[in-house]
């Protein structure tokens, strides 16, 4: 039986065993800002634990836990880590949803309940291929680490920040993210991300003496005006990643523009004398936040009137689609599905680029359908299966699993 014969099996025979610790971990309350993970990093601890494995808990919080889990290999190779985060999204006005927030609801083949896409789903199954791996560990050249984290969907210090940060070996030298771009394709790249804070500022007088511009709103909705516009522009992207043009559909090369705060004036008679937004720039690979911070600071000043201050920002980061880690992923992709994984950006960050960020080759692969999580979080059965076998034929294949 061939490599990927026997992985189809050996996912279908824990198929029960799969959707069961996704029901585990839906019922097992994690949502951010809160964010406290020990309810679900309690009942992988124990999955580890039942198949015969260590996991290791490590926090700075002990809301927060995080779970380290390794084995080595028969023979010296490369350090596969594989990594999930088993925070999630606030649910939300609950009323809204339709199916029960805390509680797998299964249905025409879909599973939904909060944090099933985003990301609890592609935990489950990242931590079966874990367990199927180290049942074959005999065929596996070299180490394979598990980490599933805390502290992510807000981007925080207690998940893996704090990981690598204090082990420098859980680097390795390939990472495989169980964070899902949507629609089961594969994503090579990730937008960088800019937030600006942008004050515009007026001298006072009676709201019947104004004139054009001498208003800090009007100033600052100028400059809003403007860059709203930005949202159409694309870009072309790096080297190794021409074929992005082809996959990343819609959103993957645009640069997004959204003006999510805005406040200013004090009197609907009075000049506002102070007016100020928060913008929130997504840049694709091939465009830097420091030309985009440039652009906006030149149209400011344009204007007149306003400053420009930075929040925080960090740009685009990939893997080249050569490279073998991407490689091995698409090979499982198409040999294990009818519609093979496509190389595209994924929108949002995830703990992927914490990777990329030290050189190290990073993906993110994972069952959420949609490109965002929401209202009615859901996946679909079979693609959570899939991810199960994918992994673990692509893990294989990086680290010289011998094939019969």
């Amino acid at each position: 039986m061939s490599d990927i014969a026997a992985i189809k099996v050996y996912a279908e025979a824990e198929r029960a065993a799969l959707l069961g610790l996704c029901a585990e971990l839906v019922a097992a309350p994690s949502p951010q800002p809160v964010g406290d993970t020990t309810e679900p990093i309690a009942v992988l601890t124990r999955v580890l634990r039942d198949a015969g494995l260590a996991p290791e808990i490590r926090c700075i919080d002990p809301r927060k836990p995080n779970i380290v889990c390794s084995f080595e290999g028969a023979k010296p190779g490369p350090h596969l880590v594989l990594n999930g985060h088993v925070d999630t999204l606030n649910p939300g006005d609950e009323k809204a949803w339709s199916v029960p927030v805390y509680a797998l609801s299964r249905r025409n083949g879909r599973m939904s309940g909060l944090g099933i896409g985003n990301m609890k789903a592609g935990s489950a199954a990242l931590t079966m291929a874990f367990i199927g791996l180290h049942a074959r560990r005999a065929a596996i050249a070299g180490r394979v680490t598990l980490t599933l984290v805390s502290d992510e969907v807000v981007f925080g210090p207690a998940g893996s920040a704090f990981l690598l940060d204090h082990d420098d070996t859980l680097t390795g030298d390939f990472l495989i993210n169980a964070e899902g771009p949507g629609a089961m394709n594969l994503a090579v790249a990730e937008k960088g991300l800019l937030w600006l804070s942008i004050e515009a500022t007026a001298a006072p007088g009676q709201g019947m003496l104004t004139r054009t511009g001498s208003s800090a709103i009007a100033r600052l909705a100028r400059l809003l005006a403007e860059i709203d516009g930005w949202n159409d522009e694309t870009v072309t992207p790096p080297d190794g990643m021409s074929a992005l043009v082809r996959h990343a559909g819609a959103h993957g090369l645009r640069l997004s523009v959204n003006a999510g705060k805005i406040q200013g004036g004090d009197f609907v008679s009075q000049v506002a004398v102070r007016a100020t937004a928060e913008v929130d720039f997504r840049a694709p690979p091939g465009l830097t936040i420091e030309t985009i911070e440039k652009r906006v600071r030149d149209l400011a000043e344009t204007i007149g009137g306003i400053t420009v201050t930075r929040i925080k920002g960090w740009n685009p980061n990939w893997t080249p689609i050569e490279h073998a880690l991407p490689q091995a992923m698409l090979a499982a992709s198409a040999a294990l599905r009818d519609k093979p994984a496509a190389p595209v950006v994924r929108l949002p960050a995830s703990d992927a680029m914490r990777w990329r960020a030290r050189g190290v080759p990073a993906i993110c692969f994972g069952p959420q359908a949609e490109l965002a999580s929401g209202i009615d979080d859901y996946v679909f059965e079979e693609d959570v299966v899939d991810c199960l076998a994918i992994y673990m034929a692509a893990a294989l294949s990086l680290l010289g699993a011998k094939r019969s």
